[in-house]
């Protein structure tokens, strides 16, 4: 009976034995399993992070321009919008692109925050018969919204005709200084609409805010027009990179007047007109 109990323990002994190999086994199969798993993430982060980083690199260390178009709504031209895209990929900059319906009183607000070089403002805009200009958003007018600013005459009311029923958000100077998060960084301003310069209010207020310069029509000029004039100026500017003065000069030689309302290409101010890009770039 003794060695039958013996011959029992034995038994239990070796499979307690392999019982315990076998967990070993397994704990040292998980592990190197583990190693492999994290060696091959490690190295799958390294090759995939390295060339993000040295684009990222690339790209913050490019210039930046940005076409605002809330002219798509109503005159969309999308040759224009490629040519100048081409433009200014060619002279270095990366280019971001906002359609009509992104252009809203958010959008103004937050546009000094993404520190472009270069603006191109495709909206409408009037005086309306006042003493300052509006730009256009493309947000629905609302007299809850944006309280604050509406009661300190930072925004107003702008609709198309006088017979429009739609009337949408405009901006006014007051809101470029007052509210716009920010500073521009001695940024071009090219401000495609009517009367931008008819008096030199909304220059005054983005030059203050930090812009160099500020580029646009003294009357009202039409979205062909000024599709054009635009395309030479940057021409000018970019590709012969002459001064402001020279750009803005050639560019009404080269296209004129606008035919129907005779209103010229102008900027503000004079004295930025001995700059180049690359003057602009550097300061």
């Amino acid at each position: 009976m003794n060695a039958k109990k013996k011959r029992l323990s034995t038994k239990a002994l070796i499979r307690a034995e392999k019982e315990r190999e076998r967990r070993i086994g397994t704990v040292i199969f998980t592990a190197l399993i583990l190693i492999l798993v994290l060696c091959s993430a490690y190295f799958g982060y390294s090759l995939l992070s390295q060339p993000q980083n040295q684009t990222l690199s690339q790209e913050s260390s490019q210039p930046k321009a940005a076409i605002v178009d809330q002219l798509s709504l109503t005159y969309p031209n999308q040759t224009f919008i490629q040519t100048v895209t081409n433009a200014l990929k060619q002279a270095g900059y990366t280019v971001d692109y906002y359609p009509g319906e992104k252009v809203t009183v958010e959008f103004y607000r937050n546009l000094p925050t993404y520190e472009y070089q270069i603006i191109i403002l495709r909206v409408h805009s009037t005086t309306g018969g006042y003493p300052i200009v509006g730009l256009f958003t493309s947000e629905i007018y609302s007299r809850q919204k944006y309280i604050y600013e509406q009661l300190t005459d930072q925004l107003c009311r702008l609709c198309y005709s006088y017979t429009d029923r739609e009337v949408y958000f405009g901006i006014l100077p007051s809101f470029v200084e007052l509210s716009m998060k920010g500073e521009f960084q001695n940024t071009i301003i090219v401000m495609m609409g009517c009367e931008g310069l008819n008096n030199t209010k909304m220059a005054e207020a983005f030059i203050r805010k930090g812009a160099k310069v500020y580029i646009s029509w003294n009357q009202w000029v039409t979205a062909s027009h000024t599709d054009t004039a635009t395309t030479r100026l940057l021409q000018r500017l970019l590709i012969e990179k002459q001064t402001i003065k020279q750009a803005v000069e050639n560019t009404m030689k080269d296209v004129g007047p606008d035919p129907t309302y005779k209103s010229q290409l102008t900027y503000y101010p004079t004295n930025a007109g001995q700059y180049t890009i690359k003057n602009l770039e550097g300061t």
